[in-house]
């Protein structure tokens, strides 16, 4: 059964609530959030046996083999376990049609949390090429978007995010910014991309913001009051405690 549009929406909103604060990450299969997982359909048993050819036990074995992966889906795995409990003529019309299109039903909902995360997060490659995979509603163009589309249009976003850091950036206090996001952009792959997005940044920022602490405490105007605060902020550590002194901390002090 295809879901529609509406449907899906509804699926992935009531499933991915908490995703709304993570972005996707990549690994081989998988594409995922902080969050939005890909999965790929688990093979039959052993694989490479036609169904027709397989004994009564091994299509069972293949099936309970497909419930109890991990990896599965949640409409993939209704549809396991309702023809696990049926009969043989279930179990082999499963393994040769029902669980493909299961799979498309779960490939839907999952490009469907995509995109309502994408919507969120403003990634406008991710958006149109999700968009284009749900208006296709094939199940060919369902998983390509999930194997390979998702992959190069998140990198497409994540490029343009990481030129808009660039193009705000100072050079002279965001050195480990600037640095760090020309060798994302240099390396070029959507790995180094989304690893900046998701991690390199705040590193960064966090090393140029020691940087400006430090400055202001070897600065030979620098009150007693602001020497203290900044000493306070250093003794916390914290990303959070340095950006909150540069940002607020110190004005609070002088001001």
């Amino acid at each position: 059964m295809r879901l529609t549009r509406a449907a899906l929406t509804i699926a992935a909103t009531t499933l991915t609530p908490a995703l709304l604060l993570t972005t996707p990450a990549f690994a081989a299969g998988t594409a995922a959030g902080s969050s939005a997982t890909v999965t790929a359909p688990s093979d039959t048993a052993g694989a490479t046996t036609p169904v027709d050819e397989m004994s009564d036990d091994d299509v069972r074995v293949a099936i309970a083999r497909i419930i109890a992966d991990p990896a599965t889906g949640k409409a993939v795995h209704a549809a396991a376990q309702a023809a696990l409990d049926g009969t043989i003529e279930d179990q082999r019309y499963f393994l040769e049609t029902g669980r493909w299109t299961a799979q498309a039903e779960d490939d839907g909902v999952a490009v469907a949390r995509i995109l309502f995360i994408a919507t969120n997060n403003g990634d406008k490659a991710v958006i149109r090429e999700a968009n284009e995979a749900l208006d296709a509603g094939t199940p060919e163009a369902l998983r390509a978007f999930l194997e390979t589309g998702y992959r190069l249009a998140q990198a497409e976003d994540d490029s343009v995010a990481i030129f808009r850091v660039l193009a705000g950036a100072d050079e002279r206090t965001d050195v480990a910014v600037i640095r760090e996001a020309h060798e994302a952009l240099e390396t070029g792959t959507p790995e180094a991309l989304r690893a900046y997005r998701e991690t390199g940044y705040a590193a960064a920022r966090f090393e140029d913001d020691r940087v400006r602490v430090f400055r202001i405490l070897g600065a030979p105007g620098t009150s007693d009051a602001l020497r203290a605060a900044a000493e306070a902020a250093l003794e916390v550590g914290t990303p959070e405690a340095l950006r909150h002194f540069l940002e607020v901390g110190r004005y609070e002090v002088d001001g």
